[in-house]
């Protein structure tokens, strides 16, 4: 069975295991969104759904494609506003989880979804931030969804759209942000990593199945180092692969049609 699961059904489901039932989920768009509904239609039913663009605890419909997707809206327990969801939930501390993805991610848990290059004269320049940095400043814990390549993971982000501890274990607190040493986890293609609160940076916990802890060095892009507890991330019963096919995205949006 482990060589029929797909990287992508692998990052999703394990994501979502890190999403409690009862907390409220603040998810970006794309993977997050993917992850968050897997998770609400499988262990946290009672998972409140916050989307950047207003609605609050919808029951969301399969796989809305963007933010702004009616299908996010389905049975909503309010249509809100940017502001009231951004202000008035975000802002005041009431999101448990922020849901990101990222362009790059550093040893810091930085986040750029900015540039690449100079900023006035980019290499490459990418949607922004949206509510990221909202998200990365406010939210309890950070959830974070990504590719592990090594251009992806480099030492210092060209661009911070989005704050991890930013330059050490007290990077936030100087930088005046309220939540100064949340729980930060990225969950990747190739391992499960979490900020080490006494240094500020990333650390490997668990790896992907089949995946040696060396094949996650050799595709970082700074030194990383190795939980003393390091594990194997489940695979996915035929039951998660069902609901996430079947419930989540059936139409293959995301992750393709079944084979």
């Amino acid at each position: 069975m482990a060589e029929t699961i797909k990287a992508d059904e692998l990052m999703i489901i394990e994501s979502a295991r890190h999403i409690r039932d009862g907390e409220t989920v603040f998810a970006g768009t794309g993977m997050p969104l993917v992850a968050a509904m897997y998770a609400q239609k499988s262990h946290a039913p009672h998972m409140c759904f916050v989307i950047e663009t207003g609605p609050i605890d919808p029951q969301v419909l399969p796989v809305p494609t963007s933010v702004s997707d009616p299908k996010g809206m389905h049975r909503a327990a309010k249509l809100g506003t940017l502001r009231e969801v951004l202000g008035c939930l975000l802002q005041r501390g009431l999101v448990d989880v922020g849901f990101l993805g990222g362009a790059q991610i550093d040893q810091f848990a930085n986040i750029n979804s900015t540039v690449i290059g100079d900023y006035q004269q980019p290499k490459v320049r990418f949607p922004g931030s949206g509510g990221a940095n909202d998200i990365a400043s406010h939210a309890k814990r950070i959830l974070v969804i990504c590719r592990h390549e090594k251009r992806r993971f480099p030492e210092k982000c060209a661009y911070i759209t989005s704050p991890g501890y930013i330059n050490g274990p007290e990077g936030r607190k100087r930088a005046g942000i309220k939540n100064d040493h949340p729980d930060i986890t990225v969950v990747t293609d190739l391992a499960v990593m979490a900020v080490d609160k006494s240094t500020g940076k990333l650390q490997v916990f668990k790896l992907m199945p089949g995946v040696s802890f060396e094949q996650v060095q050799a595709n970082t892009g700074f030194p990383i180092t190795a939980s003393p507890h390091i594990t194997t991330v489940d695979l996915p019963t035929e039951e998660n692969l069902r609901v996430l096919h079947q419930e989540v995205d059936p139409e293959g949006e995301y992750l393709g049609k079944e084979d």
